[in-house]
């Protein structure tokens, strides 16, 4: 019986200190659970305050500083003003050499004018659907290659005298000795001197140095995308644009910015086409400055920007006026400086509404009225209108369209009377008596 107590005991004690195993493992085993969850929830709550943060940092819009949005908006102003200025006078100088070459010039009719705001807009439209359908990533890297190539070309065309220049005065003159030509013509079989001109081409030693650099900028643009390379294509752009471009008068050139005043307002205020395809248009098609550029240098990427077509579309009216004053033979550019200051007021009010509504304005909303309406309401007042209207770039060329349409109908119909039989001797002593 001793020894059944004491196995009993032995039970109880060992069944009881079992018990306390399990329900300290169990405790441990909660307390662990609970410390694994309690882990897990800080985790997700620091996974969901970051989360946050990321979503508020996409959503919230950039706060540009008063001083940023000023060093912004007057670096634009100053890039805009400088093509319209430089390309009306490298114009005017154009326009010379075409008149003194015999070049026939390439103007806008007012047929062109009034489709051109049509056109414009298949292509806006057009873009707009293909950003899309496909994606953002190839359609910009064939646009960065088309570009690259127009680019080289434009800023070759500024860059090239001003470099030919240097590079005489650095270089010994048997450099410049020879000069070599690309020429692509048409030769007629039958005729030995009818021959028609593509393309024709000299160039030297200079120029060779002057397309190495331009490549050498293009590189760079393709490389980094950077904003300053950006720029650089845009004003090569827009300086050409505004150099070559030629209105042959003042009301072909209201036409052009009377419908473009209509589509600016439609496809800004209408429709979100225009903002869509400028944000996803990585292209040189504008000119761009950081509203960061005080906190973060050449690295800003928060930008401020305005359309090439804002700069060369009144350019070329502003232009066509500067010719308008050298045919003048006045002292004084009226007319070029009353439009170039309406210009610059027009631009100023355009970014002080953007500004104060926050919201992108069309341009040309404030620019044609503006460089439309002050020099022909001076034109106006000093008795200017009727010549100002009068006025063509190339009066001759209507002239020479119509002496061709005469050469054509004189060969018209000279083939006629040579596809005609002529009458032999006896009809026409036959034809004689009859009528005797």
């Amino acid at each position: 019986s001793g020894s059944r107590s004491t196995l009993r005991t032995r039970r109880s004690v060992l069944s009881t200190t079992l018990g306390k195993r399990s329900c300290t493992s169990q405790t441990v085993k909660r307390r662990g659970q609970q410390t694994v969850a309690g882990a897990a929830d800080d985790v997700i709550a620091q996974v969901n305050e970051t989360l946050q943060e990321v979503v508020k940092n996409e959503t919230a819009k950039f706060q540009p500083t008063p001083a940023g949005q000023a060093v912004a908006y007057t670096s634009i102003m100053l890039m805009a003003f400088f093509p319209i200025v430089f390309g009306s006078f490298k114009s005017v100088t154009h326009q010379r050499k075409q008149k003194e070459s015999g070049e026939k010039p390439e103007t806008m009719t007012r047929k062109d004018a009034a489709m051109f705001p049509v056109i414009a807009s298949g292509a806006l439209f057009g873009l707009y659907i293909f950003f899309k359908l496909f994606s953002k990533e190839y359609i910009n890297l064939l646009l960065t290659g088309y570009f690259f190539l127009l680019g080289v070309l434009a800023l070759a065309h500024i860059l090239s005298p001003s470099f030919s220049r240097v590079m005489r005065c650095l270089l010994p003159s048997r450099f410049y000795r020879w000069e070599y030509r690309i020429s692509f013509q048409r030769w007629s079989t039958t005729q030995s001197d009818e021959c028609e001109e593509y393309f024709d081409y000299r160039f030297s030693y200079d120029d060779v140095a002057c397309w190495i650099c331009c490549c050498l900028f293009g590189v760079w643009y393709l490389w980094k995308k950077h904003w300053v390379a950006n720029n650089l294509f845009g004003l090569a752009f827009a300086i050409n644009g505004v150099e070559l471009l030629h209105i042959n008068t003042v009301a072909t050139g209201c036409i052009l910015l009377g419908g473009l005043f209509v589509y600016d307002i439609f496809w800004v205020f209408g429709t979100d086409v225009m903002v869509t395809v400028a944000k996803s248009f990585e292209a040189p098609i504008k000119l761009v400055f950081p509203q960061d550029f005080l906190e973060s240098g050449f690295a800003g990427n928060h930008f401020a920007m305005l359309g090439l077509g804002d700069i060369v579309i009144p350019g070329i009216f502003i232009a066509l006026l500067l010719r308008f004053d050298s045919s003048l033979n006045r002292q004084r550019n009226l007319y070029f400086v009353s439009s170039f200051v309406a210009y610059v007021l027009g631009l100023a009010l355009t970014i002080f509404i953007m500004i104060y509504f926050n919201h992108a304005q069309p341009a040309l909303l404030y620019l044609v009225p503006a460089c439309t309406g002050v020099p022909l309401t001076i034109a106006l007042i000093m008795g200017d209108i009727t010549a100002m209207f009068k006025y063509e770039d190339h009066p001759a060329e209507e002239k020479t369209s119509s002496a061709d349409e005469q050469q054509e109908l004189e060969r018209e119909s000279n083939d006629v009377q040579k596809r005609t039989p002529k009458a032999s001797p006896e009809s026409a002593k036959k034809n004689t008596r009859k009528d005797k």
